[in-house]
């Protein structure tokens, strides 16, 4: 999967945050749901609009960029 098929990012849109095509969800609300701990059934619960491949999608955005940037602690 691309990321780049399910993610966009638009400056009309929450502000130029990355978000899922098609919705105001940002990409961000979803990784951190799952930083909580929330399993995906209950993400999709949340969003009735997600599905499935946007929450991979999220992943590998974050992957993508994390292999992009260093982040100092």
């Amino acid at each position: 999967m691309d990321w780049r098929d399910r993610i966009v990012v638009d400056p009309a849109i929450a502000h130029g945050r990355a978000c899922i095509k098609g919705t105001r969800i940002m990409v961000s609300v979803i990784l951190d749901n799952l930083a909580a701990g929330l399993d995906e059934a209950e993400i999709l619960k949340s969003y009735p609009t997600l599905k499935s491949e946007d929450i991979r999608a999220a992943i590998s955005y974050a992957s993508e960029l994390a292999r992009e940037r260093i982040v100092s602690s």
